[in-house]
């Protein structure tokens, strides 16, 4: 499992920090994993999946 930060998170999509805090909030964006007290990340493969159906989506 590959584990993704923000500085390479924004390079695949473009919302900001908030507004990914708020979907991830409302259940529209995947669930960001806590890796200590001060740092987060994101799955790389949820993310890469959740861009690919909002793709096919349109």
């Amino acid at each position: 499992m590959r584990i993704i930060d923000w500085k390479e998170l924004k390079t695949m999509q473009p919302y900001s920090r908030q507004h990914i805090l708020r979907l991830e909030q409302a259940g529209k964006w995947p669930r960001r994993v806590r890796l200590g007290n001060n740092r987060i990340g994101w799955v790389y493969d949820e993310i890469v999946s959740h861009l690919e159906d909002l793709a096919s989506r349109r």
